[in-house]
């Protein structure tokens, strides 16, 4: 029952409903990265769960992921949808991953912000096109797969000076990776592309990546 994920028997300081996609994904990297305690709720889109009554008064825009911590400012419990707000907001919390000084703040927000407007934008585009558009028109997905590999190409050059994307690990590598790992197969067949998964393979072995990347599991 969906109602089940919405009720809490024992106290638990943060509660994370998701999917397995990079979406949801990268929310769960950030919360771990952060050394933040949560509990981790898959949500069913394949059966609606997430326009379900008791998910709509988490998120009445019905998408995931939404958190919601009950530890919240004031110790008052605190909702918040959109995966790169809940990534902030576990920085701003934690004080980890986002620099204090305001020109390495932006550095690190504007490969954040490059993952999640370009890099993020056009892979769930190719989804929709691949799997909810009612027709299929491959050049105009073509275009997408090479507008989606651009942009891991500017990460790999950036990268290659670099051993994360914003000189040491910060939101925007927690940002980037979920899809990187969701499109590693068209980066593979595209060939090149060293520097990033130099940085791929990095990535994955840390700890609190792997454990935000199994919380849908």
């Amino acid at each position: 029952m969906i109602a089940a994920l919405f009720t809490r028997p024992e106290p638990t300081v943060i509660d994370l409903y998701l999917a397995p996609t990079a979406n949801g994904l990268r929310a769960a990297v950030a919360m771990a990265e952060c050394g933040l305690d949560f509990t981790a709720h898959r949500i069913d889109l394949m059966k609606g769960e997430q326009r379900s009554p008791e998910f709509l008064k988490l998120n009445p825009a019905a998408q995931i992921p939404v958190m919601v911590d009950h530890d919240g400012p004031g110790g008052a419990p605190l909702t918040v949808a959109q995966s790169g707000a809940i990534m902030l907001y576990c920085a701003e919390k934690t004080g980890r991953f986002l620099p204090a000084a305001l020109d390495r703040r932006a550095e690190v927000l504007e490969w954040f912000m490059m993952g999640a407007t370009d890099v993020a934008a056009t892979s769930g585009a190719i989804f929709q096109l691949d799997v909810r558009a009612p027709e299929k028109v491959e050049a105009i997905t073509q275009h997408f797969r090479k507008r989606l590999l651009g942009f891991f190409a500017v990460a790999d050059a950036r990268l290659a000076g670099h051993e994360f994307l914003a000189g040491e690990v910060s939101l925007a590598d927690f940002m980037l990776y979920p899809n990187y790992h969701a499109r590693k197969a068209l980066i593979d067949a595209a060939r090149g592309f060293a520097h990033l998964h130099r940085w791929g393979a990095a990535m994955a072995a840390r700890p609190g990546v792997a454990k935000g990347m199994a919380a849908a599991a």
